[in-house]
């Protein structure tokens, strides 16, 4: 640990208070020749010396560590272990572990600074102490914690002295909080085959008989073959090679001024939960998903089915910062040079207004060739926090999308997302 510092109190007022009447004691007694006052000056002088010397002395020959998880989920409580070693022969007292932790108050888009995990009230000497505590994961992100020092202004508050950590510095990734999605009426992609569970709405696709298995939790009770049911005893269902499938594309937008609001209630930050939500979906589908944006690099990830496959996108969702430039209409124009005839395609919309058209031209690209649009479209003015501003079903960009014959969903701040989507 490096060499301790002495952070001086906001308030001021105890230490100079008690300087003065020092000064005006030892005044007096150099015109008095009484014991007493001289007394009550060393007593004075000797107080500012332990107020300032002694937190010094406490905080030194003190180790501190602290553990806890690399990986956790946003909105969830983490435990965080610490342990402060005393190397010294006497005991410390009243010693504030203090930790740089970012995660903490990021929800609420406050600057990262230090926290104080607790306060350790007895140390033995050649000894150790070490409690747990408890910490929300606000806001998903990478975040670099650390390092971890001590603190402590004991015995008279006359000075706070800070020794902070050279080590304890570790990396915590927050994955996007995901919610479930029962099921979402998807148009299909003649070109895929596809043996999942999930049926397609009527008018998506086609599909042939295959074969005949044994019922199973969950399946259609539509496909039960009755015939062979009574003869068999037993519930036999029918299998379907289907000759349309629903396929996902997630295009994110990554542009600085397209992200609005503060901590989590910025637009980027609901996009995420919606993008981690609908690709959770399509893997538990076996549905083929991938993804698509453009910050300061681009993101793209094939098209993919599985867990491992949905932890990949989880990976890039948990750390995707709005950093870019590019405007969406060309991140947009890339996704429909090699879109699939019957995809669905899954847009974020909260550019600025001047931009509107431009998007849309590119939707209409997107439907010229064969795919299908769900726009989730931001209400700027209510992540902006201010009054009056055009609502989205009353905007020129929403009756574009809807001549598109696109899905539009709505997203105002603080809205219900699980409601939302799930219909």
């Amino acid at each position: 640990m490096n060499a301790a510092v002495v952070v001086p109190r906001r308030r001021i007022a105890m230490p100079l208070v008690l300087a003065g009447i020092t000064l005006v004691v030892y005044f007096s007694a150099l015109n008095r020749s009484q014991p007493l006052i001289w007394g009550v000056a060393a007593v004075l002088s000797a107080s500012l010396v332990i107020g300032f010397a002694w937190p010094h002395w406490l905080v030194g020959r003190l180790t501190v560590r602290r553990s806890g998880p690399d990986k956790a989920a946003e909105g969830k409580v983490i435990s965080l272990g610490v342990t402060v070693e005393n190397r010294g022969w006497l005991p410390r007292f009243m010693v504030e572990v203090v930790d740089r932790l970012p995660f903490v108050g990021a929800g609420e888009g406050r600057a990262p600074g230090g926290v104080s995990l607790g306060l350790i009230g007895y140390i033995p000497g050649i000894g150790r102490r070490g409690f747990q505590v408890s910490l929300v994961c606000e806001k998903r992100g990478l975040y670099q914690l650390g390092p971890v020092g001590l603190s402590t202004s004991f015995p008279l508050g006359l000075a706070e002295v800070r020794r902070g950590g050279q080590g304890g510095t570790s990396t915590l990734i927050v994955y996007p909080e995901i919610f479930p999605i029962a099921a979402w009426p998807l148009q299909g992609a003649p070109s895929l085959i596809h043996r999942g569970g999930h049926f397609l709405p009527s008018g998506a696709g086609s599909a042939e008989f295959r074969s005949l298995r044994e019922y199973r939790r969950g399946d259609n009770p539509r496909h039960v073959h009755w015939p062979t049911s009574a003869r068999l005893n037993q519930l036999m269902v029918k299998e379907y090679e289907p000759l349309a499938s629903p396929c996902l594309c997630l295009v994110l937008e990554l542009a600085a001024d397209a992200n609005v609001g503060q901590g989590k209630h910025a637009t980027l930050e609901y996009a995420v939960k919606i993008a981690s939500s609908l690709a959770r979906l399509a893997c538990d589908n076996s549905m083929p998903v991938r993804l698509a944006g453009q910050g300061k690099q681009a993101i793209n990830v094939n098209a993919g089915q599985g867990e491992a496959h949905f932890g990949e996108i989880l990976e890039l969702l948990a750390i995707i910062d709005a950093d870019g430039e590019t405007p969406y209409h060309k991140v947009l124009d890339n996704v429909a040079a090699d879109c699939l005839v019957g995809e669905t395609v899954v847009t974020f919309l909260a550019e600025p207004s001047e931009r509107a058209l431009d998007t849309l031209q590119s939707l209409a690209l997107l439907r010229a060739r064969g795919a299908h649009l769900l726009a989730v479209c931001f209400e700027r003015p209510s992540f902006l926090a201010t009054d009056g501003g055009a609502a989205v079903t009353e905007s020129p960009l929403f009756a574009g999308l809807l001549d598109l014959g696109a899905q539009v969903v709505p997203v105002r701040r603080g809205d219900d997302l699980m409601r939302l989507f799930n219909p």
